[in-house]
């Protein structure tokens, strides 16, 4: 089973001035790590997906996605980034932090809203949101989220 986040998608530094730069930025890593058919595709069901109402959750957190058959298989990038950047948050905040997830269009229905619980899930606690904030790796990262992500798969 190919794991839903790995090291490879993980920016600790992702240095972009925009919410379309963070967007392509974290497809590439994405695309890089061989988890998408079609990349341009996929941008442009996550940036289409985004003019539909905002993925800035709030506490600095966005969590832009698509679902389409560009995307091979379930996965979450994670970024990092160097400076906040509006996203048009629903609490006006701007965001720090992002999880971009690719969902097959063939997946189950609902795949994508359990990804997005199981990141809520733990988004919620100001405690853990710090611990994202201050790892100091990738693997720290993975560490953190990686388990309620990968689990949402087998569950």
């Amino acid at each position: 089973m190919t794991k839903i986040i790995d090291t490879q998608l993980v920016d600790l530094q992702l240095d972009v001035p925009t919410k379309a730069a963070a967007i392509a930025a974290l497809g590439k890593r994405l695309a890089d790590d061989d988890r998408l058919n079609d990349y341009d595709a996929y941008i442009q069901n996550v940036t289409q997906r985004e003019t539909l109402t905002t993925t800035g959750i709030g506490f600095g957190i966005a969590i832009p996605h698509g679902k389409t058959d560009a995307v091979k298989t379930v996965s979450v990038a994670f970024g990092k980034l160097a400076q906040p950047i509006d996203w048009e948050s629903l609490d006006g905040e701007p965001v720090t932090m992002i999880f971009q997830l690719a969902v097959p269009e063939s997946s189950k229905g609902d795949e994508h809203l359990r990804l997005i619980s199981a990141l809520s899930r733990n988004l919620i606690h100001a405690e853990f949101r710090e611990q994202l904030l201050q790892a100091g790796s990738a693997q720290a990262v993975i560490d953190l989220i990686g388990q309620s992500l990968n689990a949402t798969l087998e569950g």
